[in-house]
């Protein structure tokens, strides 16, 4: 392809321009030979800034046609590109690669689209917009993670992926340099790296070590940024961030290092400029209190911040962002003395420049060389006082050594005076060196804090270094600068020769060695041997060096240097040609800059410093060897000697610069470079001339001529082959083979076989060739375009023609047929008419009839009715009369009692005040001594230590009574156990009859007795209570009279106080009152601290009341009923009989009950438990002394005579009889309580606690506490102990807050009965009080004991994860249930309690029967051994008598119960005889036949299941586990779908019932608690699973209807049959077990969601964007080299539509095969829905190649197979649909017209898009064919116009893609019923449940 064929007429060029740098033009001739003059027309006003009105003028003067000179081919001008490359995401992919189409592009992007960002190969362009823009948020974060590098459009967050990928897949070190000139925006694309980095790669432990790298940031532009003249936050320092991360790709730590801080700025600023920011932040924060102390004025009142005469920064406040720097600080570690002195030193600095030096009297500032000038520090400076102040250092010191410097000579030390020059530099150089040095210190603390103890795996370093510079005065600070710039271009350019290297040799091709330029000669000359930078070290080392001999020494050596040149005017500079530009650097000052000396008594006074952080900044500075520091100590003495020379600033800095170099080569780079678009600061302006210096001085330019070089151009064969096919003939395609198509095709099209290459995968274009190409598609397209359009227009015109003759054919036949259609109606009408006048004529007629017979009948009864109201109203009027009457004489009589009863009432009053006046005024002349008060406090004090006495003597007692207790208890036992025995032995020896008469007589009279005592107790208790009521009372009113008095002393105090201040001794009286008040005060403390005192030995004494009862207390006597549970009982200490006479009154004790309430309000109190006590001992020692003695009465008797040995032989068979029904009802009760501890199966709680008890009542001797032994009955009780316990606890304080307020309870010394009183009820409380703190403790033990801890039920349930066991808040659901629960089992407990106490009294009633037996069988025998021989006989006979009427009564009983079942089973034979008369026969006969084949056992088994147990399964408690973990752990999903669906809900649901029938509260709760954490364990271990999470969704779904439908509720009883409603729960309201489970649903339901969303989102995008349904629509353009990430894994999979269908139809599959309810599924999908059209529409959004006619179709008809989709699956009235709108309007936006007038069209069609986003697109929209047109500026300004008219708008770009539609569970009942469901052998848990 010659030159002559691409410059032809029409061509469009650049051509260079002064002002515009490159001005596009048109050739208005062809182009045939050089040399040769060429007409052009230049475009008008292109290229121009809007903000630039000049500009504008400068280019509307010049005129449009032009004729360049053409001298050969290499003069020719560059071509431009076809306007759909223009905008391109990447440089290198443009056909035409210079410096104008590269600048042309950037324009396009950044002025008319808002686009920062630009890839230029592995370059990242970023252009400061100047302006905040929302593309930097989480969501933005989150879109660009896990993409490829190239799928994407270009962003930082792109950079920083591919970092992180790179390092995470292949363990490589990365490496982002971030370079550009100041206000580029380097420091803001720095943030943003690292930013990405912190929420990628954030940890998760509890040290966020990414939170502490982004706080640096606020640190670092405190200390080391500033406002400049091009930027108002430019960072004057460089800096490398290392972010170290672990084996898993998380954030450990970072690191960080400065280079060059510019430290002139601290003492001098150019003008419009400003100093570090944290010197005005401090100003602007001066009066916070913590800043005060540092004296701070305003900033202009500083000579270091005022300088540029601005001071302040638009937009920016100082003071927030000093709060903002103190936060930082504190989050990275500093202390807070730390940060004060940080603050304190820089407000020193501040200080510190405000010393003015003086010239001395008499001297000159201009005086002879040699003559030694003179300069003082005013001693009024205030400024160097405070200064010296906040640098701690000694004030004198710092005034002479300012003003002199020290002279070391061989044998003596000079002092020098300085010049005030000498002295002020002095001054600034002791500043930059405190500053500078501080830097270092804060920059070091960081990077402690930054510091991770753990190993680092790799890091990605953040480069955000200063770009190339150039002044008009250029100084030792540019030249560091430009030498670093030149090291990072060298490393620049060698990784893109690379990397172009690395592609042609892995495709494959030839290629000749890409020329670059090399800018190591230029590094030779600043670094090598003798270069720049030694001789400026060597000069510095010379003892008379200066910056002119230095010149000159550069002159000589480098003179002939190519790189090096001598400035035409002046010997003071020099001039280097560095890879960007030339640079002229002034050599006045490189040398002071590069010594950075400071003064070394400057020095040493600061180490003096009384701060140690101000000491330790200079600690490491001296003049030897070993010194570290930077800044060297100024040597005044002379050079050389023994003393050796500090590194020098550029030494230091090329030696860290070599370092950074080492670091960088190590790494893969990664380039950002940023570039600052104008220097107005002026939002998305472009000014041409200052980009292209920033794109030659970064090295954009030299990456577009080094890809230009080569093959720039870069198509893959499926996209060469899909673009460029319409180029094709026929038979050179071959579809199955896309290379050899290719190969065939193309050098047909391009002749020069040089201008590409065949590669692998890929054809490599040289430059210019795509442009060719685009040129002869878009020329054969408009021929096959103009033949298309031939063929259609003549088709439109015989169709036209065709469709007008059958229309008029159409319309005259239509025309016809409506005339005969309107006379057919005529007839028609006019026959209906005559009918309708017949029938209306006749409805008048009989209508007005009837309204006239209507009339007459109502005016007829109005009359009648008028005449009854009459009489009824005459009536009542009579009635109401007679009231009115009677009620006004009652109320005239009334009237009259109550005036006279007022009249008395009033007398008797006036007769009262008259007698209260006068005891008021004697009480108040009692009030007014002090000595009064005194007294009442010195009683209350003798009253506490007379308590505290008490106390003690209490202690002892109680002590005493707990010894005597046992031994009692002891003694009780004993005679128990005596008794027993005498009991049998008596029994068999008949000669101790007489004695058991005697004993038997005697205890009577005992129990007699003690009955006596009983009653005098009850009386004398009531006696107190009255009297304690009385008492009470009086304590009460004598409080309020006490009260009443002192208020009416202090009051008349007070008068008389006022009275006497106003007479003469009113001094005298004030001065007395203050005595008394502050003895009166001290008193009161005194009192307060004795009531205190009172108080801790109260604690201490209920301390060790718990102890010694819990230590002391017996236990088996201490016997409670459930209804005396929060009291202690008196059985301990109540003798035998006592105990029978009280056992009335068991079931009426404890709190609240009614004998509680007669007796008194309030629990008994200590001096009445203390006389029970007492009483009860003495009949328990007579007791002991008669068993004592009956002990000694055992011994064998001499025999009797006369016994009758017959009469002997039937009593012993009678006593054997006895003997063995004592012994089976000893096996029956030891049988019961086997059972109750076993917890047989099928009993509920409250039946093992009934028998419990029925046992405990027949076998007193057991005596085993309720308590102690029933875990159910204690976690009943426990709430109602603690609530008892906090309320003793409130009425304790209550009493004692009544001590407090001086309480008087005693007289004189005597204390009152009320305080008696109230000592005794405050005893009884603290007794009280600590027997509930040891019922409390004792059940908490047992409970601790008996329940399972958390870290069990972890072990047990979920394999140890104990962070998972509340994980969905289970257990505090959990605890209310239970709660309901208890609250329900109380009320069941007092039912029970009922029965069971009239139980207790059945029992007691056949022991006293049974004893009365006793004794008359005992009477008998001792009758029989006093009778004679005869009178045996009859008694005998007597005997025999009464036990055979007895047998016969027994018989006579046994025959009515015979007869009662014959009446029953004649009743039978009836109901059988009508049956069988109704026809049942054979079902009667079916029936006995199977009751004929079963045994007895098993027919009434059958019938108890028939009756009672349909639809139930039984399961044994122990069972539970196992059956659980068959029918949920280890449910198969293939298993379940084979079943019945929700058959496990069924089954769950069929053991509630059955819990239900059995009324087990426990062991439903623990079933259903299990149920729960069962079905969460599976889900969480398989939440990977489709199958398994949709098949528990489904059955706790089930399960869930299934609780509601058998509530027994009438809302979800609705559809069910009469056989669905009996099997309804009737025990258990399972409403709060429904909330949980729905919880659980919809926790399963999301967790299905995520699953789902996870396995479609990798085939999202290829299926909605990428996917290709109709062939040959689009046509890819060429990507450049950003067109695939080189960190993209190998084995990716490919995804595209189908394999999204398919994993639809999948999720489709399981939710029909597990019978998800439909509504659920719907709602399913339109999640599902959601998520795919908020992921393709992100997507899009940040996709340019996306955005175009062709893309927009495809998209649509990808997602009309979607909506396909969901018609198929008749899922279209789900919502999913119009889920996807968002992406479908997105799809129709890039389809539709884009002119103005479809600016309302667009809106309205666009209801669902955001504002952003539609802007978003439009902005996006690139054409990828000539044929269509770009979207113009002036549409989406109109678009925007229009779109601020919408309310309530969303201004998100991005859709959430968390957001989640609410869930809900429409109920459907099922109707299976439970009794026909079959558990199948597949279940594996026929062995553990039966059905019932």
């Amino acid at each position: 392809m010659s030159a002559s064929e691409l410059y032809t007429k029409g061509a469009r060029v650049w051509l260079a321009d002064s002002d515009l740098v490159w001005r596009g033009a048109e050739l208005l001739e062809d182009f045939k030979s050089a040399p040769c003059q060429i007409k052009v027309q230049y475009e008008e006003a292109e290229g121009a800034s809007s903000f630039s009105a000049h500009l504008h003028q400068k280019i509307s003067a010049k005129e449009t046609d032009s004729v360049i000179q053409i001298k050969d081919k290499a003069g020719l001008p560059h071509l431009r590109n076809p306007e759909i490359l223009i905008g391109e995401n990447d440089l290198t992919s443009l056909s035409y690669l210079n410096e104008p189409e590269v600048l042309y592009n950037l324009k396009v992007r950044f002025e008319e689209r808002n686009i920062i960002y630009t890839y230029c190969g592995i370059v990242l362009v970023a252009i400061n917009p100047y302006e905040s823009l929302d593309i930097y948020s989480n969501d933005i974060i989150q879109a660009y993670s896990g993409q490829d590098m190239g799928a994407m459009d270009p962003h930082i967050y792109a950079v920083a992926e591919e970092a992180y990928k790179r390092m995470s897949r292949f363990e490589q070190n990365q490496s982002i340099i971030v370079s550009g000139e100041s206000g580029a925006g380097k420091t803001v694309s720095a943030k943003y790296a690292m930013r990405y980095f912190a929420t990628v790669g954030g940890s998760q432990t509890e040290t966020q070590v990414e939170k502490r790298v982004l706080a640096s940031n606020p640190i670092m532009e405190a200390i080391g940024n500033a406002k400049t003249t091009r930027n108002d936050n430019s960072s004057r320092f460089g800096k490398y961030i290392e972010l170290s991360f672990s084996r898993a790709n998380e954030i450990i730590g970072a690191h960080m290092r400065t280079y060059l801080l510019e430290k002139s700025r601290v003492v001098f600023q150019a003008s419009d400029e400003r100093n570090y920011h944290v010197f005005y932040q401090l100003c602007a924060s001066r009066n916070i209190p913590e800043l005060k102390k540092f004296s701070l004025q305003t900033a202009d009142k500083y000579f270091y911040t005022s300088q540029g005469k601005n001071i302040a920064i638009d937009g920016v406040n100082d003071e927030e962002e000093y709060l903002n720097l103190k936060e930082a600080m504190r989050l990275l570690g500093f202390s807070e003395k730390d940060i004060m002195v940080i603050f304190q030193v820089f407000a020193g600095v501040l200080h510190f420049g405000n010393v003015k030096i003086n010239e001395k009297d008499g001297e000159s500032s201009q005086m002879a060389e040699g003559e030694d000038a003179g300069c003082f520090i005013h001693p009024t400076d205030p400024s160097i006082g405070i200064a010296c102040k906040l640098f701690g250092v000694d004030e004198q010191q710092m005034r002479t050594w300012i003003c002199n410097k020290k002279i070391t000579t061989v044998g003596e030390t000079l002092t020098k005076p300085l010049t005030k020059a000498q002295a002020m530099f002095a001054q600034d150089a002791l500043s930059k060196c405190i500053y500078s040095k501080l830097f270092d210190w804060i920059v070091t603390q960081i990077n402690k804090s930054l510091h991770s103890t753990a190993k680092t795996h790799r890091f990605i370093g953040v480069l955000d270094i200063y770009g190339f510079e150039t002044f008009k005065i250029n100084s030792f600070e540019q030249f560091c600068i430009n030498y670093a710039n030149e090291k990072l271009q060298q490393i620049f350019n060698m990784h893109v020769f690379k990397l172009e290297q690395e592609e042609y040799v892995k495709e494959k091709i030839e290629w000749s060695f890409i020329d670059y330029y090399d800018n190591q000669p230029c590094i030779d000359l600043i670094e090598a041997k003798l270069g720049i930078l030694d001789l400026l070290d060597e000069e510095c080392k010379m003892p008379k060096g200066s910056d002119v001999n230095w010149c000159q020494k550069l002159y000589g050596k480098h003179l002939k240097h190519s790189h090096f040149q001598k400035p035409r005017i002046g010997n003071e500079g020099f001039i280097i040609a560095h890879f960007a530009d030339k640079v002229t650097y002034t050599a006045t000052g490189f040398l002071d800059k590069n010594r950075d000396a400071v003064s070394e008594e400057h020095v040493n006074i600061m180490k003096a410093s009384e701060f140690e952080l101000v000491g330790e900044l200079f600690a490491d500075m001296g003049t030897g060897d070993d010194s570290k520091g930077r800044v060297q100590a100024l040597q005044s003495g002379p050079r050389g000697g023994s003393k050796q020379m500090r590194k020098t600033v550029g030494s230091q800095f090329r030696e860290s610069l070599f370092l950074l170099m080492q670091t960088l080569n190590s790494t893969s780079p990664h380039y950002i470079r940023c570039i600052k678009p104008n220097d107005l600061k002026a939002a998305f302006e472009f000014e041409p001339k200052r980009a292209v210096e920033q794109l030659r001085a970064c090295g954009v330019l030299e990456t577009i001529r080094i890809s230009a070089a080569g093959f720039p151009s870069r198509w893959t064969y499926p996209e060469f082959f899909q673009r460029y096919r319409v180029l094709a003939q026929s038979k050179d395609i071959d579809r199955k083979d896309f290379h050899k198509s290719c190969q065939r095709v193309l050098p047909k099209l391009i002749q020069d076989p040089d201008k590409y290459r065949f590669g692998k995968t890929k054809i490599f274009f040289r430059a210019g060739q795509v442009a060719y190409l685009e040129k002869l598609r878009a020329d054969k397209l408009r021929a096959c375009g103009i033949m298309i359009q031939k063929h259609v227009k003549g088709w439109l015109i015989k169709s036209k023609y065709q469709k007008l003759r059958i229309s008029a054919l159409a319309v005259q036949r239509y025309g016809r047929g409506l005339l005969a259609r309107r006379y057919a109606q005529y007839l028609r009408e006019t026959h209906a008419a005559t009918i309708i006048q017949k029938n209306w004529r006749g409805y008048i007629t009989r209508k007005s009839f009837h309204s006239k017979q209507k009339a007459v009948v109502k005016i007829q009864s109005a009359i009648r009715g008028f005449f009854g109201r009459r009489d009824f109203q005459r009536r009542l009027y009579e009635h109401k009369t007679t009231i009115i009457q009677s009620q006004i004489r009652a109320f005239l009589a009334r009237k009259r009692y109550k005036k006279v009863l007022y009249g008395v009432i009033k007398i008797q009053g006036h007769f009262k005040r008259r007698k209260a006046k006068a005891e008021f005024r004697r009480l108040k002349i009692e009030a007014k001594s002090v000595d009064n008060l005194k007294g009442v406090n010195k009683g209350l004090e003798n009253k506490i230590i007379q308590l505290q006495q008490q106390l003690d003597s209490k202690k002892k007692e109680s002590s005493g009574i707990v010894q005597k207790q046992k031994s009692e208890i002891k003694a009780l036992e004993e005679e128990k156990q005596k008794l027993l025995v005498a009991s049998s032995e008596g029994v068999k020896a008949s000669n101790k009859v007489t004695e058991l008469e005697e004993e038997l007589r005697r205890l009577r009279i005992e129990l007699e007795h003690e009955r006596g005592e009983k009653q005098d107790l009850i009386s004398e208790k009531d006696l107190l209570q009255q009297k304690y009521e009385q008492d009470v009372g009086e304590l009460r009113l004598e409080n309020i009279d006490i009260k009443s008095e002192l208020d009416a002393a202090n009051k008349k105090v007070k008068e008389q106080m006022e009275s006497m201040l106003n007479t003469k001794d009113g001094e005298e009286w004030e001065e007395k009152r203050k005595l008394l008040v502050q003895e009166m005060e001290s008193e009161r403390q005194h009192h307060q601290r004795l009531v205190k005192e009172h108080n801790r030995l109260l604690q201490r004494f209920e301390n060790m009341q718990g102890e010694m009862q819990m230590l002391q207390s017996p236990t088996k006597g201490h016997k409670r009923t459930p209804s005396e549970i929060s009291m202690l009982s008196l059985e301990s200490v109540t003798p035998e009989g006592q105990k029978e006479e009280e056992d009335k009154d068991k079931d009426d004790q404890g709190y609240g009950t009614e004998k509680k309430k007669k007796q008194a309000p309030a629990p008994p109190t200590a001096v009445a438990m203390e006389t029970v006590m007492k009483e009860s001992s003495a009949p328990i020692a007579a007791a002991a002394a008669a068993a004592s003695e009956k002990s000694d009465q055992e011994k064998p008797a001499p025999p009797v005579q006369d016994i009758d040995v017959g009469l002997m032989l039937k009593l012993q068979n009678k006593i054997k009889v006895l003997e063995k029904e004592k012994h089976q009802l000893r096996l029956q009760l030891d049988k019961l309580e086997e059972q109750i501890k076993e917890g047989t199966p099928g009993d509920s709680a409250f039946n093992t606690l009934k028998g419990y008890r029925e046992n405990s009542g027949k076998s007193s001797s057991e005596g085993v506490s309720l308590l102690s032994e029933s875990r159910a009955y204690e976690s009943l009780k426990m709430q109602e102990l603690e609530n008892e316990n906090d309320k003793l606890k409130r009425e304790v304080a209550k009493l004692m807050e009544s001590i407090a307020k001086t309480s008087n309870f005693n007289k004189g010394q005597k204390p009152t009965a009320a305080g008696k009183e109230f000592l005794e009820q405050f005893e009884a409380q603290a007794d009280e009080l600590e027997r509930r703190r040891e019922e409390c403790l004792q059940l908490r033990a047992l409970l601790a004991e008996k329940s399972i801890s958390t870290h069990s039920i972890a072990k047990q349930s979920y394999n140890g994860q104990e962070e998972i066991v509340n994980e969905d808040n289970e257990l505090t659901m959990a605890y209310k249930s239970q709660r309901d629960i208890i609250r329900l089992l109380e009320q069941q407990l007092q039912n029970t309690e009922k029965e069971l106490n009239a139980k207790t009294s059945e029992y007691k009633k056949e022991i006293t029967d049974l004893k009365k037996e006793n004794e008359k069988q005992n009477q008998l025998i001792q009758k029989s051994l006093s009778l004679t021989s005869e009178a045996k006989i009859d008694a005998t006979m007597q005997h025999e008598i009464t036990r055979l009427t007895s047998e016969n009564l027994d018989l006579s009983e046994l025959v009515d119960q015979q007869a009662e079942q014959i009446r029953k089973l004649k009743k039978m034979l009836k109901v059988y005889a009508k049956r069988l008369k109704e026809g049942e026969a054979a079902e009667i006969q079916a029936e006995l036949e199977r009751e004929e084949t079963k045994s007895v056992e098993n027919v009434a088994q059958v019938k108890h299941r028939e009756r009672n147990y349909m639809g139930m399964l039984e399961y044994k408690k122990e069972d539970e586990t196992a059956l659980l973990k068959a029918l949920i752990l280890e449910l198969k999903p293939k298993v379940a779908s084979g079943l019945l669906p929700g058959l496990p809900a069924y089954v769950l649901f069929m053991c509630v019932r059955h819990t239900d029938y059995v009324n087990d509260d426990e062991k439903v709760r623990s079933f259903l608690t299990s149920t729960i954490n069962g079905i969460k364990k599976v889900v969480k271990k398989h939440h990977d699973d489709l199958d398994r999470v949709t098949l528990w969704l489904a059955n706790t779904c089930r399960f869930l209807h299934t609780l509601k439908q058998y509530s027994g509720e009438k809302q979800f009883q609705q559809e069910n049959t009469p056989r669905q409603n009996e099997h309804c729960l009737r025990n258990f309201d399972l409403a709060e077990y429904r909330q949980v489970f729905s919880d659980l649903a919809v926790w399963i339901y999301q967790t299905l969601i995520k699953l789902m969303e996870a396995t479609i989102q990798p085939s999202i995008v290829a299926a909605v964007l990428d996917h290709e349904a109709i062939a040959g629509l689009t046509g890819s353009k060429p990507s450049g080299l950003r067109g695939r990430s080189s960190s993209r894994a190998d084995d990716t999979p490919e995804h595209s539509l189908d394999s999204l269908m398919k994993a639809m139809n999948q999720f489709v599959r399981v939710l029909t095969q597990h019978a998800v309810d439909p509504e659920l599924v719907k709602q399913i999908f339109r999640q599902v829905y959601y998520f795919l059209g908020a992921s393709a529409l992100n997507n899009l959004l940040l996709r340019k190649e996306m955005c175009n006619w062709s893309k927009g179709m495809q998209i649509r008809y990808n997602l009309s197979h979607m909506e396909q989709w969901l018609r198929d699956n008749k899922l279209q009235e789900s919502g999913a649909g119009s889920s996807l709108e968002p992406i479908v309007q997105a799809s129709q936006l890039l389809q539709a017209r884009k002119t103005d007038a479809d600016v309302d069209s667009v809106c309205d069609m666009c209801s669902k898009l955001t504002v952003p986003q539609i802007v978003k697109i439009l902005n996006l929209y690139t054409p990828v064919d000539e044929f269509e047109e770009r979207v113009p500026i002036s549409f989406i300004r109109k678009i925007q116009q229009k779109l601020k008219e919408r309310v309530n708008t969303d201004n998100s770009l991005l859709m959430d893609l968390k957001f989640s539609y609410s869930v809900t569970f429409p109920f459907t009942p099922s109707k299976i019923i439970l009794e026909t469901i079959e558990v199948p052998e597949q279940l594996h848990i026929n062995k553990l449940v039966s059905r019932c």
